[in-house]
């Protein structure tokens, strides 16, 4: 005859111990050995619940430098940087640093850093890749005012022939005739 089963421990198997609750003290730095040791769950019902949750598992070296206290402050001051100063997003600063969204964003946060909108991430990329395309127009106004043709830029830049009229219109260049190659005439003034 077979003993009665145990009885189940505070907490374990009543559904206190849910996913969600798992994987933010596993995302907080926990191990699973000590979620276990917590919640009085068995090793893989906690792996399973944390797999449920949606949780990205971290290598042994990821816990340890995401628990050592100077490698995380490293890290989250290096994450700051790179958000900040190259407008990185929080998906970036995750891939970066080898950890999810959530804890790049709360890496963040704890070197004094503030999350921004979306938006706000769009404005600063777009101002960026404005200035680089004024640069590109710029430096495509000297060539065509040297006489390159608006299809051999095209060609050189790998950009439609429709894309570079409209970056030399960014530069204000002033175009020459059709089927005109060679230098811009200069307009002479009349005495």
């Amino acid at each position: 005859m077979n003993p009665p089963p145990p009885p189940p421990r505070e907490g374990a198997e009543s559904g206190a111990v849910t996913a969600p609750a798992l994987r933010e003290q596993y995302e907080a730095g926990a191990t699973v050995a000590e979620l276990v040791a917590a919640s009085g769950l068995s090793y893989g019902t906690v792996l399973n619940r944390l797999r449920e949750a949606g949780t990205e598992m971290r290598t042994s070296w990821q816990t340890r430098r995401l628990r050592d206290g100077q490698a995380r402050r490293n890290l989250a001051a290096r994450l700051r940087r790179l958000y900040e100063q190259q407008g990185a997003t929080l998906t970036e600063l995750a891939a970066a640093g080898s950890v999810t969204r959530r804890v790049a964003r709360r890496l963040l946060i704890e070197a004094g850093g503030r999350p921004r909108t979306t938006q706000h991430t769009l404005r600063i990329r777009t101002a960026a890749d404005a200035a680089a395309r004024r640069k590109l127009a710029v430096g495509l106004r000297a060539r065509y005012e040297a006489g390159t043709s608006v299809p051999e830029l095209a060609k050189e830049c790998n950009y439609s022939v429709a894309t570079v009229y409209r970056l030399l219109r960014l530069a204000n260049t002033r175009m020459r005739p059709q089927h005109r190659h060679g230098p811009t005439r200069r307009t002479r003034k009349r005495s």
